[in-house]
C-alpha cells in the first residue's frame, strides 16, 4: 500500500534540508510557519478490505514524535465509525530538524553564523544562500574568514599568493579554496577591486589583483635571417608573454600548432616563426599587438575541439587562417581517424563557411561517432604541399633538418 509512512515524512523534510530551507530561517530570523506535509492514506475500499493494515498504519503515524495530525471522522458502512488522519503538520523548525536527525549540523551552523556576524557580516547573505556548503567547510571556516579579512584590508595586493602573510594560513590553503574564496571575495570587496571579466579558478589571481605565474610562449624561428638573440640561427625560445609582446623582429607569418613534434619538425619558411599552442586561452598571445600585422595560420586537430580553439583564436585575431583543417585532409587520412570522447556542441560563429561545414559534420556525427583526426597523423608531404599553396610564400622553403 502506497500510504505515507514515517520514512516518507522524513524524506519530505530531508528535501527541505538539502535545499537549505531548514537552515535559512536561522539567518533571516523569519518566524517558522507550520508546514503541511504530503499525506496519502487509504480510500474507503481499502479501509474495509485492509482494515488491519489501516489500523497498523494509523498507529505507526500516531507514534511519530514531532508531528501534529489532524483527524477526520469516517462512518463506514462495513467497519463502522473510524478516526483517520486527514493532514500532517510540523509546527516548529526544531521539530522538523529533530525528525531528520540534523540537530548536530544545525548547532554547527549556528556557531558559523555567529562567528560570521562578528567578523564578516557582509558574508551572512552568502550563508543564507549556501548553508550546507558552509557546514561542509566548518573546519576551514575560521581560516577562510582570516583570508577574507586580510583581502578586505589589502584589495588588489599586487603580490604572489605565496607572499600573503596571515598567521596560521599557508598559501596552499588559499590555492585549495580558490572557488569558495572567489564567492566570498565577491561579497566583500568593492567593485573596483574585482576584474569581473576574468572568471574561474584559473583566473583567480588576475581577477583579484595578485601576481600570477608568467605565461610562457614557446616559438621556433623558421628563418635564419630573423635575428632574435645571439646563438643558434634557428632557436627554440620560450619567453614570458610580456617579453614576447615586446619582440621587434621582421616576422611576416606566424604558424600555431598544437602538436610538439609538428612544432619541432616544422619546415623553414621565410620571415616566419612557429608557436607551440596550448589549447584554449589566448590572453597571453593577445598581448602582442604586433601579431595584428602578421599572417597567422592555425593548425590543429580536425575535431570539434580543434575548431573550437580556432574559433577562440580568431576572436582575438580576426585574420587567422586555418591550415590542413579541411575536408580533403580529413578524407585523405581516413585510416587514421580516431574518436573524440566529449564533443563541442555549441555553435562557433567565427568559423568560415567551409570550416563550419566540416565542424557540423563532426558535431552531428554524420561521418561516424565522434570522428577526429589528430594533426600528428597528417603526412609531412601534405604540410609541404599546403605551405606551397599559401599566397606570398616563395618556393624556397625547405624541411627542417
Amino acid at each position: 500500500m502506497k500510504w505515507t509512512s514515517q520514512a516518507d515524512l522524513t524524506q519530505q523534510l530531508l528535501r527541505l534540508w538539502q535545499r537549505g530551507d531548514l537552515l535559512r530561517p536561522l539567518v533571516t530570523e523569519e518566524t517558522w510557519e507550520p508546514r503541511r506535509l504530503i499525506l496519502k492514506g487509504p480510500d474507503t475500499v481499502q479501509l474495509s478490505e485492509n482494515f488491519d493494515r489501516v489500523r497498523t498504519w494509523v498507529a505507526q503515524l500516531s507514534a511519530v514524535d514531532g508531528i501534529r495530525i489532524q483527524w477526520r471522522e469516517v462512518n463506514h458502512r462495513v467497519v463502522g465509525p473510524q478516526r483517520l488522519p486527514t493532514s500532517i503538520w510540523v509546527d516548529s523548525l526544531e521539530e522538523a530538524i529533530a525528525l531528520i536527525g540534523k540537530e548536530g549540523e544545525t548547532q554547527h551552523f549556528k556557531v558559523l553564523l555567529e562567528l560570521t556576524r562578528q567578523r564578516q557580516p557582509l558574508l551572512v547573505d552568502w550563508l543564507r544562500g549556501q548553508p550546507l556548503q558552509a557546514i561542509a567547510l566548518e573546519r576551514h571556516w575560521a581560516g577562510l574568514l582570516d583570508v577574507v579579512t586580510w583581502m578586505a584590508e589589502h584589495p588588489r595586493p599586487g603580490i604572489y599568493l605565496r607572499q600573503v602573510d596571515i598567521p596560521g594560513i599557508r598559501s596552499k590553503f588559499i590555492e585549495g579554496h580558490k572557488a569558495v574564496l572567489s564567492e566570498l571575495f565577491d561579497q566583500v570587496l568593492p567593485e573596483q577591486a574585482i576584474a569581473r571579466q576574468y572568471k574561474g579558478v584559473t583566473q583567480f589571481s588576475v581577477r583579484y589583483g595578485f601576481l600570477d605565474k608568467p605565461t610562457g610562449i614557446r616559438f621556433r624561428v623558421l628563418d635564419e635571417r630573423l635575428a632574435v638573440m645571439p646563438g643558434p640561427t634557428l632557436p627554440d625560445v620560450t619567453l614570458d608573454s610580456a617579453s614576447f609582446a615586446q619582440l621587434n623582429i621582421a616576422v611576416r607569418r606566424i604558424f600555431v600548432t598544437e602538436n610538439e613534434t609538428n612544432f619541432l619538425a616544422f619546415p623553414r619558411v621565410p620571415g616566419s616563426i612557429v608557436v607551440f599552442g596550448k589549447g584554449y586561452g589566448w590572453e597571453a598571445l593577445g598581448q602582442a599587438s604586433w601579431l595584428s600585422s602578421c599572417m597567422i595560420y592555425y593548425w590543429g586537430d580536425i575535431d570539434t575541439h580543434g575548431f573550437a580553439i580556432l574559433d577562440q583564436l580568431r576572436r582575438r585575431f580576426g585574420h587567422v587562417e586555418s591550415l590542413l583543417m579541411d575536408r580533403s585532409t580529413l578524407d585523405a587520412h581516413a585510416q587514421f581517424w580516431g574518436q573524440e570522447d566529449r564533443q563541442v556542441v555549441h555553435d562557433l560563429p567565427y568559423l568560415t563557411s567551409e570550416e563550419r561545414s566540416v565542424f557540423n559534420e563532426l558535431r552531428d556525427n554524420r561521418l561516424g561517432g565522434g570522428v577526429r583526426l589528430e594533426q600528428e597523423h597528417v603526412g609531412y608531404r601534405c604540410l609541404m604541399a599546403a605551405l606551397k599553396q599559401l599566397s606570398g610564400i616563395p618556393g624556397e622553403f625547405e624541411p627542417n633538418n
